[in-house]
């Protein structure tokens, strides 16, 4: 006959009352045992988990962060009620009446294993607490030994002696882990941003339920994996709670019956700029270690403005794809019905992009679900679109069979999203550049790096082309070429020479004889005419007038650092350098002479508040201020008349700047500015081959510098001005000869001259 099962329950009791004496004396030994060589307790006193560092744009947003865990720190009173009683009910009831050991749950879930033949666990707040801190340097981990077992009841014990209740559970809130393999989150705080997209502080009884849920298991339990068992676990708190007496059974009933309602997934702060965050983690790493970056929670001011940054990112990518498209559609990225990863339909792909947020404007991976005689019809995650003939006429192609066959995957960009479950969006095709591109702007009064783009995409190249990339200049060197003139004397009616002419360049080596890049001379040209046409000729000739070595020298002036050879052909941009560079000598000219240092951060302090280092604006002079307006002026005109027209036609806003081109179209260049902030473009592939015939500056880099601009002007109608210095006079002249003009000249030119160099002066200096 069978043993009563009241039997087995006494023996049950009785071996667990053995194991907790058991466990008491064995925790007393240790207390004499282990004491002497452990660290003291006293260590959490100064304890401070590790916590994000945060980058902020100059306006107080967010825009990135570095941590190895992504823990938020939240006081005990910043918890609310509903979060602590949902903890305290499903992971310790009795927390605020036991010393750090229950052991009545001992004996209780000692007996439930014996019936049961299953291991549940005991512990107490406390006692988990201690399995999972530091303590001096070292945690105990989650391998089941002895020692390990000690040891946590050891720091129990200790942890109960020195801490309050409320010290106990705001460690334990802010330590446990939360996240998933995918998704980090230490401590409540960042949970509750994970799942809900708020603070903890402002958690409902749903979502507390779902935090404290998934505190056993959150590998396993996260609704992020498991919605289901994720749902179970939060039904489980409910009914705990309700049991506590925490809050009414109808209340929990309440809230079992609804569905869990997560955050949208958003796009991490770092994907917003995340060449320019890539430079300031390179900056801190070699100021303070790589373990304060990621673990002592800096917090950084930059100088970023998050709206030019978005137009800044906006500007490229739409510029690049069109530079792009202008050379064919290359064919869908794969079929997702071929091959060794193929899916058994169109239906059953999914694609880790439509995870994120899909929204109106965005360019997307979809997949091509079948085709009509003028429409080819795609799948973006849970929307249908359609892609008209217009949609792909860049392609050249009448025949949507003639692009792409069912499967395919292909990248579109969404104009319209569905309106209803039946409905169906617009797109248009579109494909992933081939070429490169950057963008830096520039404050022309502080220095401060407003908008940073160094490539297409950072999740392909990580190469930042704003900073790293030295590329030849083409012709936008001779803006610098023509400054270091004016400085020397010459001015904007300076004849120069655009004829045949060559150059004796050294021993042994053939006479060096430039060419335009029409292949035409147009004779003795004045320096604006030369400069808004960017003729090469009078590039040249105005070279070896002023001298290599002097031109060299002004460039240093205005801030090139990269190497710059004394030959004439670095007067057509031979020479190398980096796009902040350029950009940054360029604003010298809007600046009236001054230099601003460019620099990204502002400020860093620690998490206690303390100041680490701090950068304000730095100025040097690099020019004469009148020197700087006949610039101003010149580039002007390079909008209004010359090789960047473009510009004037869709900006009503006082701008100046130059293009550049090199020689194969292997390099595109605009460098721009108004009178607060100068914009550099550049456009190419990484490795120095042709974009194509005719893919110029004025073509290739301009756009994106215009689509950039008129963000940035938006809906202002009052307009910044370049105030001229006091002795610059202004004289109406020929723009053919120079002279001053008289009643019968054809569109004559207000030019701007410094005093005593205006035509007719006896004595120019």
């Amino acid at each position: 006959m069978a043993p009563a099962p009241n039997r087995y329950v006494r023996q049950a009791a009785v071996l667990s009352l053995f194991a907790v004496a058991a466990l008491f004396g064995i925790v007393t030994g240790v207390l004499f045992a282990y004491s002497p060589d452990l660290p003291e307790i006293e260590a959490l006193d100064d304890y401070v988990p590790d916590t994000i560092t945060r980058v902020y744009a100059r306006g107080g947003e967010l825009i990135g962060e570095f941590a190895t865990e992504r823990r938020d720190l939240i006081g005990y009173d910043d918890i609310p009620d509903v979060l602590r009683n949902a903890i305290i009910a499903a992971e310790d009831s009795s927390f605020f009446e036991h010393n750090g050991f229950d052991f009545s749950a001992i004996v209780r879930t000692a007996v439930q294993n014996v019936l049961r033949q299953r291991r549940y666990g005991a512990s107490t707040l406390t006692m988990q607490l201690a399995r999972n801190i530091e303590v001096g340097g070292e945690s105990l981990g989650l391998q089941k030994t002895v020692q390990r077992k000690l040891l946590e009841a050891y720091y129990t014990f200790l942890i109960e002696k020195r801490y309050t209740k409320r010290e106990i559970l705001a460690l334990y809130a802010n330590q446990m882990w939360l996240g998933t393999a995918r998704h980090a989150a230490h401590g409540v705080e960042a949970a509750a941003q994970l799942y809900f997209g708020k603070s903890a502080r402002d958690v409902e009884l749903g979502e507390a339920a779902v935090i404290a849920g998934i505190i056993q298991l959150p590998a396993r339990q996260s609704p992020l994996v498991n919605m289901d068992f994720a749902t179970s676990r939060r039904n489980y708190v409910l009914e705990r709670m309700a049991e506590e007496g925490y809050l009414a059974e109808d209340v929990a009933a309440a809230e079992i019956a609804k569905p869990i309602v997560l955050a949208p997934r958003r796009e991490r702060a770092n994907t917003i700029a995340p060449y320019f965050l890539e430079e300031i983690r390179q900056h801190l790493e070699a100021g303070y270690g790589a373990q304060r970056l990621y673990e002592d929670g800096l917090v950084v001011r930059s100088t970023l403005d998050i709206d030019m940054q978005r137009a800044a990112n906006k500007a490229v990518s739409e510029g690049l794809r069109t530079v792009d498209k202008r050379h064919g559609f290359r064919g869908a990225r794969r079929n997702v019905l071929q091959g060794d990863d193929a899916v058994e339909s169109v239906e059953a792909f999914e694609h880790f992009r439509w995870r994120l947020p899909i929204a109106e404007g965005d360019m997307v991976p979809a997949v091509v679900t079948g085709t009509t005689a003028d429409t080819i019809r795609v799948r973006v995650g849970p929307h249908a679109a359609d892609i008209d003939a217009d949609g792909f006429a860049w392609t050249r192609k009448s025949s949507p069979d003639a692009l792409v066959e069912t499967g395919d995957l292909i990248d579109v960009t969404l104009v319209t999203l569905p309106d209803g479950p039946n409905a169906r969006g617009t797109a248009t095709l579109d494909q992933e550049p081939e070429v490169e591109g950057s963008l830096v702007a520039i404050d022309n009064r502080t220095g401060h790096v407003l908008a940073m783009v160094g490539g297409y995409d950072f999740n392909r190249s990580r190469f930042n082309r704003a900073t790293q990339a030295f590329r030849q200049l083409g012709s936008l060197f001779k803006g610098v070429l023509y400054a270091a003139a004016v400085d020397q004397g010459h001015t904007t009616t300076s004849i120069l020479r655009d004829e045949p002419v060559s150059f004796d360049v050294g021993p042994g080596q053939p006479r060096y004889r430039p060419s335009n890049y029409d292949y035409e001379f147009k004779g003795p040209v004045t320096l604006r005419h030369a400069l808004e046409t960017s003729r090469n000729v009078p590039a040249v000739w105005l070279m070896n007038e002023v001298g290599p070595e002097v031109v060299i020298d002004f460039a240093r002036r205005v801030g090139f650092s990269s190497p710059i050879p004394p030959y004439l052909s670095v007067a057509l941009g031979s020479a190398e350098a980096t796009l902040m560079e350029v950009t940054s000598a360029y604003s010298v000219f809007p600046s009236q002479g001054r230099r601003m240092l460019p620099f990204l951060i502002e400020r860093v302090i620690d998490r206690n508040g303390l100041l680490l280092e701090e950068h304000r604006p730095q100025s040097r002079d690099a020019l004469r201020p009148d020197t700087a307006y006949i610039m101003v002026s010149l580039m002007r005109g390079v909008v209004q008349r010359g090789t960047a027209q473009r510009a004037r036609r869709t900006l009503n806003w006082p701008i100046g700047g130059k293009t550049g081109t090199m020689d194969d179209y292997t390099d595109a260049w605009f460098v721009g500015f108004d009178p607060d902030i100068t914009v550099g473009v550049w456009v190419g592939h990484d490795e120095k081959k042709t974009m194509g015939y005719n893919e110029q500056g004025a073509r290739v880099a301009l756009p994106i510098w215009i689509d950039f601009m008129e963000a940035y002007v938006g809906d202002r109608t009052e307009q910044p001005v370049f105030d001229p210095p006091t002795n610059i006079v202004f004289v109406s002249v020929d723009p053919e000869t120079g002279e001053p003009a008289g009643p019968g000249t054809y569109r004559p030119v207000e030019e701007a001259f410094i005093a005593g160099t205006e035509p007719g002066t006896a004595f120019p200096r």
